[in-house]
């Protein structure tokens, strides 16, 4: 069970270490998002620190002359707390707020609390519970002991505190039992999605970065009603809707249905945690038959971002060369909040099959999704051209449910079509 925590509002400083890695994130940017992460769990930012080393420091994270400047920035400031930009390790952790006297979280520690006050679902509370044990069961040996330390707030979410100090025996049990019903949930979800994937409609994954307006997107298509709000994390749960549309040229010839799944939002340096506990989750993408890739055009990182979202993508999906390979469609949302038209020709992806750029708050552009759907579904079907008697209407109905019919003649023999259809179908329309 996750319990909530007498809420309090916590000031805190920013710390982050700048390696000068080719290979890491643009400190600034990942601090601008730390920010939004602590605003989002009720924190408020009252000031930042950036130290230059060539690796963090093993002990402290950062050094002791920036542990000095930022102790008299916590007083100056009236801070309450830190959160580092990077995970801590146990010792780190302690030796911080020993040094510092003040309470010490991590960007692991934050992101995770987000998670426990969004969860919704049962599925969406055990996945976070199951993170939050597994992050904090390496923190209760030795000096890790000091998580006590962190009374309420962030970082406090979930679990409880009671459950976090008992010995590693009694949580370890608990993450087997977190794991059994996971487990059980994870068996219904495989179901579930296998009866999909046997109703041959197409199934497309929404991913993006995290509040790029992909639930808003999927109300606009679908009538999903799912909670849309303009902060990080607003939901956690994966949806499935059936999205019909017309290809603009034939509308007088029938609706097509896809199926859209929304997923969570990816992140910079997602917990490795919440990516075990969420991976039946994060994994829809993988059994999906397309990726729409949503993108924040008006964000200024808008590229950093896309590269986070491929970046996870590969995990999610590697030791799977056909998954490796799915058609993406991306769609630049938010281009209503570009003020200058230069902006809208910067907005392309390499890896995507096909790109649109909309508004999906402003319902801009989103009359031709359908036919960017359809343009994409086309390269994977076949034509076929036939003439079905009156009792094969029942494949008819087939072709209009699962392909997509260019013409249709009726006949005194039967009902001339010529259609694409996936390759299932057109082995069936082939035989008669």
């Amino acid at each position: 069970m996750l319990h909530d925590n007498k809420e309090e509002i916590e000031y805190v400083i920013l710390v982050a270490v700048d390696t000068n890695d080719e290979a890491s994130v643009d400190v600034e940017a990942s601090l601008d998002e730390l920010a939004e992460l602590a605003e989002t769990a009720g924190a408020v930012v009252v000031g930042r620190m950036v130290q230059k080393l060539p690796a963090f420091n093993s002990s402290t994270y950062i050094g002791s002359g920036k542990i000095e400047e930022l102790a008299y920035l916590i007083a100056d400031r009236g801070a309450t707390g830190i959160i580092t930009d990077d995970e801590l390790s146990p010792a780190q952790m302690y030796n911080l707020g020993k040094a510092l006297d003040t309470k010490v979280m991590d960007r692991t520690m934050v992101i995770l609390d987000i998670f426990a006050a969004h969860a919704r679902t049962a599925e969406g509370k055990l996945q976070v519970e199951l993170a939050q044990l597994q992050y904090r069961l390496s923190r209760l040996t030795g000096k890790g002991i000091s998580m006590s330390r962190l009374g309420g707030g962030i970082g406090t979410r979930g679990p409880g505190e009671k459950k976090l100090e008992q010995d590693r025996r009694v949580i370890r049990s608990r993450v087997a039992q977190l794991r059994r019903e996971l487990s059980d949930v994870v068996e219904h979800r495989e179901l579930t999605r296998k009866n999909r994937e046997a109703g041959d409609a197409p199934i497309f994954a929404i991913v993006g970065y995290t509040n790029v307006g992909k639930s808003t997107l999927l109300n606009a298509l679908t009538g999903a009603d799912i909670l849309a709000e303009d902060k990080l994390f607003a939901t956690l749960d994966t949806t499935t809707r059936a999205y019909e549309y017309a290809r603009s040229e034939n509308k007088n010839l029938g609706k097509q249905k896809v199926l859209l799944t929304d997923t969570v939002g990816f992140i910079r340096k997602l917990p490795h945690n919440l990516i075990d506990a969420f991976r039946s989750t994060l994994e829809e993408t993988c059994y999906a038959d397309y990726i729409i890739h949503v993108v924040d055009a008006s964000s200024a990182d808008f590229r950093s971002d896309m590269k986070v979202v491929y970046d996870t993508l590969d995990m999610l999906m590697s030791g799977s060369s056909e998954k490796n390979h799915k058609k993406v469609i991306t769609l630049f949302n938010k281009i209503d909040k570009l003020s200058n038209p230069d902006d809208l020709l910067g907005l392309t992806d390499k890896r995507a099959s096909k790109i649109l750029k909309i508004s999906a708050k402003e319902k801009l552009g989103l009359d031709k999704i359908g036919d960017i759907i359809s343009e994409l579904l086309r390269e994977d079907r076949k034509v076929i051209e036939t003439v079905l008697t009156y009792k094969d209407m029942s494949l008819l109905s087939e072709i209009k449910k699962y392909g997509e019919i260019l013409e249709e003649e009726y006949l005194a023999e039967g009902v001339r079509v010529k259609a694409f259809v996936p390759d299932n179908l057109y082995g069936v329309l082939h035989r008669k």
